[in-house]
């Protein structure tokens, strides 16, 4: 079970803002401001993915609402952050602080800090006694268990999802923020219901060196300009075509988990309304996402490095950006589970007794079926010596 959030003290998260340093905290809110600024979109995508932050900047003030689940999950992790800075020698709470600072810096975010605090949590849930090696210590791993006379190291990781997809999303909802005022000059002209498929073989991504974000919103440019049915060019097709699918209202509510189920889970999805007239644009890779294989990769780079190799070791990694469904897919597809078995039977894992994969969903207190119901996954390495130890049963056990 995943620890329940206890009511909040805000005095605990003013704490956790003062080791942070207040003007180093006011500046990353301000910038998060900022960001989420470049659209209605991708705001809404800076808002989701910088939750953490939001949570703790809303609950230090005048609360206007009850705070939520989500919520009180990011106050307990931040209050735990202040108390572990109190309980650790100075060299401890400067590293700690110098990780904070640096999960708060560009595209950071402080899901690396807590889903470290977090993976102390559950396995302190489970029996062990729990020491930051990698703070206290320097040690290449971050946590060190010990139950009786075994001891386990843990190495905990992060992951984006994106890591893992050809069309990436948030260069999808850049492109899709970019040409929203085209689209509602191209409906108020010619009001109607249309859809724009799109095959990007290629792939998308916001990288600003590569321009395709500029490419592609050209190309769609040409095409509403010349009111053309196809482009076709470095093998990535758009087709406009009338929409055509029953069921939805003219205004567009409802309209997106229709065609999520006619173009599939992994599709990107943008509808414009103005009034009656309706333009949706959908997306897809010339292959399926990978997600699971990016795991894979990254386990196969951090074991080498973040484990002694003298005591049995847990890689337990934190799968960011993804939603609902994608993590359901992940887990309910045995994608996750295969790819991670495949790693485990590599050289490279020899010092690996388990893998464990978590989510937002595990970390904010979300309910099975979206969120793991025992607050991870877990995988086993059968081939390592300490594998049937009965110690360590609660952290390796494989959950699938």
């Amino acid at each position: 079970m995943q620890p329940q959030p206890p009511p909040f003290d805000p005095r605990a998260l003013d704490a956790f803002v003062t080791l942070v340093g207040a003007r180093a905290w006011s500046a990353r809110m301000a910038e998060i401001a900022e960001f989420a600024r470049s659209g209605p979109r991708a705001g809404q995508a800076i808002r989701q993915r910088h939750a953490l932050e939001l949570a703790v900047e809303r609950l230090r003030g005048d609360l206007i609402r009850p705070a939520t689940t989500a919520e009180r999950h990011a106050a307990r992790l931040a209050a735990a952050a202040a108390v572990l800075a109190r309980r650790l020698g100075a060299r401890g709470r400067a590293a700690l602080r110098e990780r904070l600072l640096a999960a708060m810096a560009g595209d950071g975010t402080l899901i690396p800090v807590f889903h470290m605090l977090r993976t102390a949590d559950l396995q302190r849930s489970r029996g062990f006694s729990v020491h930051f090696a990698g703070l206290a210590d320097d040690a290449p791993y971050d946590l060190l268990l010990t139950r009786g006379r075994v001891e386990a190291e843990v190495a905990c990781d992060v992951v984006s999802a994106e890591a893992g997809r050809l069309v990436q999303r948030g260069a999808w909802v850049q492109l899709a923020d970019r040409v929203d005022g085209e689209l509602q000059a191209w409906l108020t002209t010619y009001p109607g219901r249309y859809l724009l498929k799109m095959t990007l073989p290629q792939g998308l991504r916001a990288a600003p060196e590569c321009g395709a974000l500029e490419a592609l919103q050209g190309r769609i440019h040409r095409l509403l300009a010349t009111r053309g049915r196809r482009d076709d060019e470095d093998g990535a097709v758009l087709r406009l075509d009338p929409l055509l699918l029953a069921g939805t209202r003219s205004d567009g509510a409802g309209l997106l988990p229709l065609l999520r189920r006619e173009f599939g889970p992994e599709a990107h999805l943008s509808a414009t309304a103005v009034g009656g007239a309706l333009f949706v644009i959908a997306a897809r890779a010339g292959r399926a996402d990978e997600v699971a294989v990016a795991v894979r990769h990254r386990l196969s780079a951090i074991a080498p490095t973040s484990l002694s190799g003298t005591r049995p070791g847990i890689l337990a990694m934190f799968i960011d950006d993804t939603d609902r469904g994608e993590w359901r897919g992940l887990r309910d597809s045995l994608e996750l589970e295969s790819e991670t078995r495949q790693f485990l039977a590599c050289r490279s894992a020899r010092p690996v007794v388990a893998v464990t994969c978590a989510s937002r969903f595990e970390l904010f207190g979300v309910s099975a079926p979206d969120a793991v119901e025992d607050g991870e996954l877990r995988f086993r390495n059968p081939a390592h010596p300490e594998a049937s130890a009965t110690e360590l049963a609660s952290a390796v056990l494989s959950t699938v």
